[in-house]
């Protein structure tokens, strides 16, 4: 759309919000970090994945952190790694590592070196974008959602008992509802709404349908968002009363004291998972395991948690955190997000050009 999501944003603001959609900013630029010490590794990742709490027992061993360089976007990643430069870890979404590996970037994880394997959930491990010709590419060790955030106050209690992405676009809230300003999210979750199950891949004639939809749900808003802050702000004063949302929405809301939630739609909750994957040239593969390990061990994940408001894929995280405090953050029953989950996919280009074209028709007016 254009526009800087990230104006007079913090670092950690920044993070939360480009993480929570699964993507990321960079912070710094690839070519200038500190020449790697002896037994050191490149962590590329996401900008505030560098949390020395993240890497407990990678630093106890070796004695600091590992060299660091920051995810832009994994499109710009892929093509910068594919000219030449080398990282030894890497931290992307699982529904890029068909394309990953396909390039000829990775090498198999052995998963009896990964010691929390069989604590991550079944759901998460047994995903098949993480498994490529029956071997397994990738270490899932985060999720975030999106979906809908509301006030639990102000909507009527059927949304409670029997939630819906519905909420959206019910007649009851115009002028009081607010939706992401992204063409995939506008088309994807008019096609949830209307029962639609192939939503990354529509046809013409369901996208006929879709555009009415969101054409209906345009007419409601009060606004589209580009930055959390904007509706955060309008939900706390009762402005608008329920909103697209990713998980960092509800925490903030959360800490202000607001009657919120973030709902898991009976049509399927909006999930991106991300996790480890080994470069092929990967220099000192013991390092790459006692990394991964020490992010996704328990402690890790109990403090991702608690800290941004995702999701570990550690089960035995969740163990390490108050009930209250897990139901605060919408985590009271993980394997339920997870069962609930309609997980991220890329988008074929001709699917995502014809989805961006309905968007924006859709918001001119036409």
């Amino acid at each position: 759309m254009g526009k800087n999501l990230f104006a007079g944003m913090s670092r950690r603001d920044a993070l939360k919000m480009m993480a929570a959609a699964g993507v990321g900013v960079t912070m710094t630029p690839l070519g200038a970090q500190k020449a790697k010490a002896e037994g050191e590794i490149i962590y590329h990742t996401w900008a505030g994945y560098d949390e020395p709490a993240m890497l407990t027992s990678y630093i106890q061993k070796y004695g600091g952190m590992p060299e660091v360089s920051y995810i832009a976007n994994e499109e710009e990643s892929m093509t910068k790694i594919l000219a030449g430069y080398t990282p030894d870890v890497m931290h992307p979404g699982v529904y890029n590592v068909q394309r990953w590996h396909d390039q000829g970037m990775l090498q198999p994880i052995d998963i009896s070196r990964i010691t929390v394997w069989n604590d991550i959930f079944e759901t998460v491990r047994n995903e098949q974008t993480i498994v490529v010709d029956g071997q397994t590419f990738n270490v899932p060790a985060e999720f975030g959602n999106s979906s809908v955030l509301y006030r639990t106050d102000l909507v009527d209690p059927e949304y409670l008992e029997n939630p819906s992405w519905n909420l959206l676009y019910d007649d009851r809230y115009a002028g009081r509802l607010a939706f992401y300003n992204a063409a995939d999210s506008i088309v994807q979750c008019a096609a949830l709404a209307l029962g639609m199950e192939n939503i990354y891949d529509l046809s013409d004639e369901q996208l006929v349908e879709v555009k009415a939809m969101a054409i209906k749900q345009r007419d409601l808003l009060r606004f589209y968002w580009d930055d959390t802050t904007q509706f955060e702000q309008a939900m706390a004063t009762g402005e608008i009363v329920a909103a697209y949302s990713w998980n960092v929405s509800l925490v903030n809301l959360k800490k202000e004291g607001v009657p919120v939630d973030l709902m898991v739609p009976k049509e399927g909750i909006l999930t991106w998972v991300s996790g480890f994957v080994i470069h092929k040239d990967a220099k000192n593969i013991d390092a790459c395991y006692d990394l991964i390990n020490a992010w996704t061990a328990p402690e890790s994940g109990a403090w991702i948690i608690d800290n941004f408001g995702y999701g570990s894929t550690n089960a035995k995280a969740y163990e390490l955190l108050a009930e209250e405090r897990l139901a605060e953050l919408g985590f009271a029953d993980p394997q339920k997000v997870l069962d609930g989950s309609l997980y991220f996919k890329g988008l074929d280009p001709a699917v995502s050009e014809r989805y961006e074209t309905l968007a924006n028709e859709v918001q001119a007016g036409g």
